[in-house]
């Protein structure tokens, strides 16, 4: 596992290459698609981690729109939560992609907020199979992140706050 660490006023955020089911955190940010139901890459590894729960809890949300989250239990994972962001399938740039992953990002960090959570893990949202360019991807994560730590200081509540990045997805 390899880490860096860069300090966004009193939250630590680390940049993780790490599986990130293996990790011990309040919440992971799963890479999802619209059904939430489960498939490929950090995806399908999140929902074989967790066991069948998970699917069947995906499955009584009815699905999240492209640029929103959910929230469900984590199940068998050593993460408490799982929050399922669906970001957009690359397709040049020019029908709101960035918009729409920096959304992801801002979703996920208010739903740790309205459920008390102190550390997550994200996922390289649609970085995978969805094509979205991994560096562009990055810059929009860590920038948007960091401006949504800033109106959510609840998140350092719990020991010391971390939020943490998964180079898959």
């Amino acid at each position: 596992m390899s880490r860096t660490t860069r300090l966004i006023g009193d939250t630590r955020l680390e940049v993780v290459v790490a599986d990130i089911t293996t990790l011990r955190v309040d919440a992971i940010v799963n890479a999802a698609n619209a059904s939430l139901l489960g498939g490929g890459g950090v995806d399908g590894a999140i929902h074989r981690a967790a066991g069948p729960e998970l699917k069947e809890e995906c499955r009584r949300l009815g699905g999240c729109e492209t640029g929103d989250a959910r929230i469900t239990k984590g199940y068998r994972l050593p993460a408490r939560h799982v929050i399922h962001a669906v970001g957009p399938v690359w397709s040049g740039g020019h029908r709101g992609e960035d918009d729409l992953l920096a959304s992801c990002y801002r979703r996920a960090i208010e739903l740790c907020r309205a459920n008390n959570l102190a550390s997550v893990a994200f996922s390289a949202i649609s970085t995978g199979i969805y094509r979205f360019p991994a560096d562009r991807a990055a810059e929009i994560a860590v920038a948007t992140t960091a401006k949504a730590l800033e109106a959510a200081p609840t998140i350092e509540r719990k020991g010391q706050p971390r939020m943490l990045g998964n180079a898959g997805g």
